[in-house]
């Protein structure tokens, strides 16, 4: 049985509808906090989030923002703070970009990944971290990838996101960790989501590859990334600040 040990927290995942972040938003919602399910575009498969999440008898909302404008987050926290009047945990999961490589990049693509993949965290932390003052206790876990560290084909825009998020994760943790609110990342490996398929690769391939190179000898899960984002929420993680976590089934780690 899983230790309810996020009973009476609120948290807020953002990008939540699917893949990764469904699976970090229902491991929450197993340790007992009430999640906030964001969406941009993909709202019946946030509420079936939500529907599995009050299946394991916590309280959830939907809400849709385009995080990409700082002018939608405010209302989003609006609601937020009427349905449950904090929130604790904030995961910074939303995700977009455009799969080019580096040269052929415009300012709107540019702009457009940073600003979702990046920007918005930090616009969101800024709105969260009152609350988390408040109760001198907080949560914060973005969601990188290797790209932030590694050059990926066609992955250039989205790459350079992630790198300013790790970065951002280390400076929010020296200004955040002395108030009680704890703020790390986690970096994936390969995960066999719908978001793969928005790569002009042949994906079959590519998943073969990274299965036989893996140490572990397979992908990682959503789930498993959802087990790691719950356990940075939790006490015994308390002293791991400002760190990326890499969860890769040792890919990384093989030459």
């Amino acid at each position: 049985m899983t230790e309810k040990y996020l009973e009476g927290k609120v948290a807020l995942v953002t990008g939540s509808s699917r893949g990764i972040g469904r699976a970090i938003a229902l491991a929450l919602a197993q340790r007992g906090a009430d999640v906030v399910v964001h969406c941009l575009r993909k709202q019946e498969a946030a509420r079936q989030v939500a529907t599995e999440i009050e299946a394991l008898g916590q309280r959830a909302i939907v809400v849709k923002a385009n995080l990409a404008e700082p002018a939608k987050i405010e209302p989003m926290f609006e609601t937020i703070e009427s349905q449950f009047g904090r929130c604790d945990i904030f995961v910074g999961n939303a995700a977009s970009g455009v799969p080019k490589n580096i040269l052929e990049l415009t300012d709107k693509h540019w702009d457009w990944t940073m600003d979702i993949n990046a920007r918005s965290i930090l616009h969101c932390v800024k709105r969260v971290v009152p609350h988390m003052e408040q109760s001198g206790w907080g949560r914060i876990v973005n969601i990188t990838s290797p790209g932030g560290q590694r050059t990926l084909p066609y992955y250039s825009a989205v790459g350079l996101s992630k790198a300013v998020v790790e970065s951002l994760t280390r400076y929010l943790a020296v200004d955040l960790a002395r108030k009680g609110i704890i703020v790390n990342a986690v970096s994936p490996g390969l995960v066999k989501t719908e978001a793969l398929s928005a790569f002009p690769v042949d994906l079959q391939n590519v998943v073969n590859f990274a299965s036989q190179r893996t140490p572990a000898g397979r992908l990682v899960k959503p789930e498993e990334i959802g087990q790691v984002v719950a356990f940075l929420c939790s006490e015994g993680a308390a002293m791991i600040v400002g760190q990326t976590i890499v969860v890769d089934g040792g890919y990384g780690v093989v030459l």
